[in-house]
């Protein structure tokens, strides 16, 4: 496991932050949960900037920002879960992107999973993985994990969705 502090940069004229957030807004994004265990106790954030990034060695990734209180707790566990989110799961999204609750409480249903890492129910693809590099970019943290275990509900219901501020739906072949 590697982490990299780079330095930062000034961000150079041309486009402000909300600006080129409001343009990104329209990229659709699949939406994930990333849960881990710090010092026996479950953490998690929601995370729209997920991504295969290797097959050989099997790799993902997602950024989170260096702002996150989050990020602060989970940022030295070396193993992590993501939780693909599927149309319905817009509540549980939410919960996780919510500052100042225990994102683990009722209603949420979860369970200790491989590595003891928090594995919510009825999610569509449960990923276990291993740290493999972690680097800050910008004001963002890039986090590379290493696939350890793959988990896929029976069958699985369309993705959930972020557009332009708002949770939605995927509908095959529309």
């Amino acid at each position: 496991m590697r982490t990299v502090r780079a330095t930062s940069s000034t961000a150079t004229a041309g486009i402000d932050a909300d600006r080129f957030r409001a343009l990104l807004g329209h990229h659709p994004a699949g939406v994930v949960i990333v849960t881990a265990t710090v010092s026996g106790t479950p953490v998690g954030l929601t995370a729209t900037s997920f991504t295969s990034v290797s097959l050989a060695p099997p790799l993902v990734a997602f950024y989170v920002a260096d702002t996150s209180a989050t990020w602060v707790r989970m940022r030295n566990a070396s193993v992590f879960g993501v939780h693909l989110l599927s149309r319905d799961q817009a509540d549980l999204a939410a919960r996780f992107a919510t500052k100042g609750i225990n994102r683990f409480a009722p209603p949420t249903s979860w369970r200790p999973g491989a590595e003891n890492v928090p594995v919510l129910d009825d999610t569509a693809i449960h990923l276990v993985c291993r740290r493999h590099d972690t680097r800050l970019i910008g004001d963002h943290w890039l986090v590379v994990g290493e696939v350890a275990h793959g988990y896929e509900l029976s069958d699985p219901r369309p993705p959930l969705l972020y557009h332009r501020g708002a949770y939605g739906g995927f509908l095959p072949g529309a």
